[in-house]
Parts: C-alpha cells; sequence; structure tokens
C-alpha cells in the first residue's frame, strides 16, 4: 500500500505545486477567502465530493461516500495574514487588499496556509484514487478566518456538522518553521495553548507635564502594573504549568507636556489550564487595584480590567487518535521522522471542532516546512530560522508536500480499514498481561 500511496504522490505533486504557487500568489485575509474559497470548492466538486458553500462565510465542506464506515473530517485553514512578503520568491505575494476596516495592507500566505490546502487537496485525491483499500466517508472542510480565531466557530454555528454529518474523528496538520520538511511532529495532549485577552484602563488625573506634583499620573501607573504583571508567572503559577502573558499594546497621551488622564493597555493571555487562567485573572485585578492604591488614585478611578467573554480553550489532541496516526505516519515515513514536540503557546481555533456536544476526537499534528539544507545549517550554528509570520517564511514544498500527503492518507486509511482500532485492542491486551 505504502507503494502505491507515493506513486499516487509523485503523479500528482506538479498539479498542486501549481495551485500550492497560485494560492502563493493571490492570498486573501481573513472573512475574505472568496477567490480561495471558490478554488477548493471547485477542486472537491471535481474529485466528487458533494460540496456546500458559504458555510459561516466564505466556509467550503465536502462529503464523499464509499461504502459503509466511520466518517473522518479533513481540515484545512485558507485565510492568509496583513504582511508584506520579503521572501524573493518568483511567486511571492505582490498583492495589496482593504482588510474588513476599509484599510490598505500588503498581504501574504505567512503561516502556510497555502501549504494546508495543497497538501489536504492532494490527501483527498489520493484517497479517492484508493477507495478500494477502504470504506466510509470523508469529511473534507475548507475553513475561512483561522488567524482571527472566528472561523471554525462561524462554521459550526452555521450547522456544519448537521447539515453534513458529525465526524467520527477530525485531522489537521499546522506547517513548523521548526522542523525539517519530510517530518511531522506530534503531541498526544494539549498542542496548543488556550488563548484570552484583556484590557487594562488605567485612570489618573492630568495636567502639565511641568507640574507632575499636581497630578496623578496614569502612565507612571501602567509603568508600575506592566512591571508587577511580570511576577504573575514566575511567582504565582507552578513553575511546570505553562502559561503566558503579554502587554502587546499601550496607548496614552497625545503630547509630551500633557499628563493624560488615562491610558490603555491591550493583554494576551496564553494557558493550558482553566486553572492558570483563572488565577491569572484574578492576579492581574489584584495587581492593577494595587497600583491604584499606592498612586492615591480615589474609589471611582481604580483601574479597570476587561477580559474577553469567551477564552478560547486549548487545541485538545486525542491521545489515542494521535498514537493510532503515529503509528500509521511511522509506518510510511519511517520512525526517525516522527518526532513528539512539547506543546506550543501558539493558538488555533481547530480545538473548536472537539469542543462541541459530540465530543469529536481531534488530532493536530506538526508539518515540518524548513528545507532540510536550511535546517541543518541551522542545528550546526545556531542562526535562528523565520518563524510562522515572519515576512520571509516559506515553506519547501516537495518535501513537505509529499511527506504530509502520504502519512495523512495513511493515517485514514488505517482509521477507516478499522487497522487503527485492532492496532489499539492489541496495545490494551498486552497491558492486561
Amino acid at each position: 500500500m505504502n507503494e502505491l500511496i507515493f506513486k499516487s504522490v509523485s503523479e500528482i505533486i506538479g498539479h498542486y505545486h501549481k495551485i500550492y504557487t497560485d494560492l502563493h500568489m493571490n492570498p486573501e485575509l481573513s472573512m475574505m477567502e472568496k477567490r480561495t474559497s471558490a478554488i477548493m470548492a471547485d477542486n472537491l466538486e471535481k474529485l466528487g465530493f458533494e460540496t456546500t458553500r458559504g458555510i459561516g462565510g466564505h466556509g467550503v465542506a465536502g462529503i464523499f461516500v464509499n461504502g459503509n464506515g466511520k466518517t473522518v473530517m479533513l481540515r484545512t485553514d485558507m485565510d492568509a495574514l496583513p504582511v508584506k512578503e520579503t521572501t524573493g520568491l518568483p511567486y511571492a505575494s505582490t498583492v495589496v487588499m482593504k482588510d474588513m476596516n476599509g484599510r490598505e495592507t500588503p498581504v501574504m500566505h505567512a503561516c502556510g496556509h497555502d501549504l494546508h490546502m495543497s497538501v489536504w487537496l492532494g490527501t483527498l485525491q489520493t484517497l479517492i484514487r484508493m477507495k478500494d483499500h477502504w470504506s466510509g466517508t470523508l469529511l473534507a472542510v475548507a475553513q475561512p478566518a483561522e488567524e482571527g480565531m472566528r472561523g471554525a466557530e462561524a462554521m459550526l454555528r452555521d450547522n456544519l456538522y448537521s447539515r453534513l454529518r458529525v465526524p467520527d474523528c477530525a485531522l489537521c496538520y499546522h506547517v513548523s518553521a521548526d522542523l525539517p520538511a519530510g517530518s511531522i511532529g506530534y503531541f498526544p495532549g494539549p498542542i496548543f495553548a488556550g488563548v484570552s485577552s484583556a484590557q487594562i484602563t488605567v485612570y489618573g488625573i492630568g495636567g502639565h507635564g511641568a507640574m507632575p506634583h499636581n497630578t496623578i499620573d496614569p502612565v507612571v501607573i501602567a509603568a508600575r502594573i506592566i512591571l508587577d504583571i511580570q511576577t504573575i508567572v514566575s511567582r504565582e503559577i507552578n513553575p511546570v504549568k505553562p502559561a503566558v502573558i503579554t502587554v502587546g499594546a499601550i496607548n496614552g497621551g497625545t503630547r509630551a507636556n500633557v499628563i493624560p488622564d488615562e491610558v490603555k493597555m491591550l493583554l494576551t493571555i496564553r494557558y493550558f489550564e482553566e486553572s492558570v487562567l483563572n488565577t491569572i485573572r484574578e492576579s492581574l485585578i489584584n495587581i492593577t487595584r494595587g497600583a491604584g492604591i499606592a498612586a492615591g488614585l480615589p474609589e471611582d478611578k481604580m483601574p479597570l480590567v476587561t477580559f474577553s467573554s469567551e477564552a478560547d480553550l486549548p487545541v485538545s489532541n486525542d491521545p489515542q487518535l494521535v498514537m493510532n496516526c503515529v503509528r500509521s505516519m511511522s509506518d510510511i515515513l519511517g520512525g526517525k521522522n516522527l518526532t513528539e514536540v512539547e506543546p506550543a503557546t501558539v493558538a488555533e481555533d481547530f480545538g473548536k471542532y472537539g469542543q462541541t456536544a459530540e465530543k469529536v476526537p481531534i488530532a493536530l499534528f506538526w508539518l515540518g516546512g524548513v528545507n532540510r539544507q536550511k535546517y541543518d545549517e541551522h542545528i550546526a550554528s545556531a542562526n535562528p530560522l523565520p518563524s510562522l509570520h515572519n515576512s520571509s517564511f516559506a515553506p519547501d514544498f516537495e518535501p513537505a508536500f509529499t511527506a504530509g500527503v502520504a502519512a495523512m492518507t495513511k493515517s485514514v486509511i488505517d482509521i477507516l480499514s478499522n487497522k487503527a482500532d485492532s492496532r489499539q485492542k492489541k496495545t490494551d491486551r498486552y497491558s492486561e498481561k
């Protein structure tokens, strides 16, 4: 079977490289993926999927039924970022478009969603070519607005599952800027962090910059708060429980000689356990109030902390599903090309597909994207590699596509032919002994 899979990949890679370069040259921002979604839908229909467009905005989903059996969902994301590309590639993006607020911005696929889409399509075509080797249903989902953490929720609220069907499991990739192309990273548990946000408004009593003794300076109070925030993770959170608090924006004042009446700060919070998030929220309230009291602010001018209405939960991989896929992926790629990675504090909304009432098991894998020679040079010299969202990030298409399609195809075939279940039963029997 492995030979048949690689044969298919070698036959289709040229076609999907053309699609990849077209997607790379024509990126679209979140919730504006009109052209991209049409390409995804058209390709699904050509492959024989019963396709539904316009789910949750520009979301697309397709069903391919191949006899009785389980339903496996494969998801890709479609949106790009407001970043000016500096890769120097012959197919580099030169696109400039207006965002949802009407502001013009350069756009590029700095997070590799163009590779995600190409591998997704290549996997679907290979599975259909090999439909004699499995029985069941493929649910293919092309999601908008992953970067804004809105697309998955929008598709689910638009009744993705009830309009098509509830899958038995859901799988996806995210390209890695740290792993060599041809390899895959996995973690059997929460692989990406949950994310919440907060706004802190620091009030003061403004006045002339030359007479600060007649004021209560909110800029100084804000500075104290920022420094004290750094002690939350280092002194209030268990050291073995990861967390990140970043003050990403601070705005206050208009002139050098005017002390303003207020300062606003925007924060992002990353966490893996709800108890950690609760501790952070409580500490932010205590720190800001303490700073206000120390500055002599009256009760009605105490700093105000406002949290986002809902926190996005971590992407929690189902351990059994991950390890079943790892065995399938190792079988076709070789164990040396599978690496257990540490959880990352980046966020992804793929987890939402497993957080509905149906509790669908999910598994997200890192798909290595770094050119092997550049990766080896990085290891030897410790020179940094371009990260995701960097203007010079560009995955090495051929080895990444080959490994991604081969590994995911083998995983899905094993799930739909019940090989994964039989392997698990053998493991369980061995454990019982």
